[in-house]
């Protein structure tokens, strides 16, 4: 693979590494509990996919697509729901899995807004966080 800008900031191997020990610690926090795993498509699907193969308790799964960007490669500032989630959340331990942390726009208003459907818990799990 040509690498355009040089040198990977993060390898594979330690990409790899730190999602099974999430995996390992989202198992041991929800131990007995309905997990509901939402996908913030379609950036995470890749980290989702991997990230569920890695935790050995069950799990529901749904997917939401929001986006900031509008037709931009910026935020707009403006978050929208473009596809919800097709599950009642009320009661339920929800966590929210996002590939990268951007501005941190999109997963507030998506807190807030989960939250207002009374999740018992919420949570965000992101497997990087965008350096500025």
């Amino acid at each position: 693979m040509e690498r355009i800008f040089g040198k990977p900031l993060v390898t594979q191997r330690e990409i790899e590494k730190r999602i099974k020990e999430i995996g390992t610690k989202i198992t041991a926090d929800y131990e007995g509990k309905e997990l509901l795993m939402v996908c913030l498509l379609k950036g995470a699907y890749v980290f989702f996919a991997d990230l569920v193969r890695t935790i050995h308790i069950p799990v529901s799964v749904d997917f939401m697509m929001v986006s900031s960007y509008g037709d931009r490669t910026s935020s707009s500032g403006v978050v929208k729901i473009i596809s919800d989630i097709s599950s009642d959340i009320k009661g339920k331990d929800v966590l929210i899995v996002e590939d990268i942390v951007d501005s941190g726009l999109t997963l507030d208003y998506l807190y807030k807004n989960l939250n207002a459907r009374k999740p018992d818990s919420l949570k965000i799990c992101a497997l990087l966080n965008k350096a500025e």
